[in-house]
């Protein structure tokens, strides 16, 4: 079993938390796994690019070439874009619909939109609302990963377990509505894939 996953978002949006529930997930799973992370500006608004390499055998490096992605998550449409390159051919983008506008030039959201459209493999939900739907608005990372979760081949199961451990201690609430989230985000993504 091998998978490579590039998580892309802006700053703020909490990549590097679902980074950490996936790599948790990973390890309870007995895999080896190797991460990258590329940060924009370290205040809200830069971009935040990460590399997963998962793995039941040792893997050597930490980044994933072009073309060899097999699962792309964002949290921002044109930053899903961005990576479209590393994507393999049968690869899945897994991607929130609605724009985080960071930039003066940010391109009109119908032509991301149509080029997002083009793609044959692809789940693109408005991650937000379904977060708000769910019980805080908060916890849209954690719908993003729910919707990706069908195409990471890790249990279920140990993914919850890696929001239990990651954010444990921020108490039982929390935890809840994180799990909450990624179920919600899973069933849709299961119902449209």
């Amino acid at each position: 079993m091998k998978i490579d996953i590039i998580l892309a978002g802006v700053g703020g949006q909490g990549i590097l938390s679902i980074a950490a529930v996936i790599g948790e997930a990973a390890l309870e799973d007995g895999l080896y796994m190797k991460q990258a992370e590329v940060h924009g500006m370290s205040q809200r608004g830069g971009d935040v690019q990460s590399n997963l390499r998962i793995s039941d055998r040792p893997i050597a490096s930490d980044l994933i070439a072009l073309g060899q992605a097999d699962l792309i998550v964002s949290l921002e449409p044109m930053e899903s874009l961005r990576y479209l390159p590393y994507l393999k051919k049968d690869g899945w983008l897994v991607t929130n619909s609605e724009p985080f506008i960071n930039i003066p030039n940010y391109p009109e959201i119908e032509k991301v939109r149509a080029e997002l459209d083009k793609l044959p493999h692809k789940v693109v939900l408005d991650v937000e609302s379904v977060a708000k739907e769910a019980g805080s608005a908060r916890s849209a990372n954690i719908v993003m990963l729910g919707a990706a979760a069908p195409f990471i081949p890790i249990e279920y199961s140990k993914l919850e377990d890696g929001i239990r451990r990651i954010f444990g201690r921020k108490g039982e609430e929390i935890v809840d509505m994180n799990l909450k989230a990624l179920k919600a985000g899973y069933d849709l993504s299961k119902a449209g894939s």
